[in-house]
């Protein structure tokens, strides 16, 4: 299973700002190892973001996200305290849920 994911959330006037850390290798399938042989592909599929239940962000991602990808986004309609969730599948069938507070 993947390391936790890093998530700050902050409310500005009626705006919340997301910022995501994912831990993931996100293998393309398209390197070798030392030896010659491919490495598997492996990375992150689908992601989605919710608060109180609430989709605010469904995403989908592709093999040429880059390692530990990096993601913020913006949304309306939320309050300090609540939490959002971020969800997310990869290739592999492997998911990752966490948690952060909106402050």
């Amino acid at each position: 299973m993947a390391d936790p994911m890093r998530i700050r959330a902050s409310l500005a006037g009626d705006t919340v700002e997301v910022k995501v850390l994912m831990r993931h290798d996100m293998e393309t399938g398209q390197r070798k190892d030392a030896t010659g042989k491919v490495i598997p592909a492996h990375y992150i599929k689908t992601l989605v973001a919710k608060v109180k239940d609430k989709v605010v962000l469904d995403a989908n991602f592709g093999p040429s996200v880059s390692k530990d990808p990096f993601l913020a986004f913006k949304f309306k309609g939320a309050a300090k305290g609540d939490k959002v969730s971020v969800t997310w599948v990869d290739s592999a069938g492997d998911t990752r849920t966490d948690e952060g507070t909106i402050t």
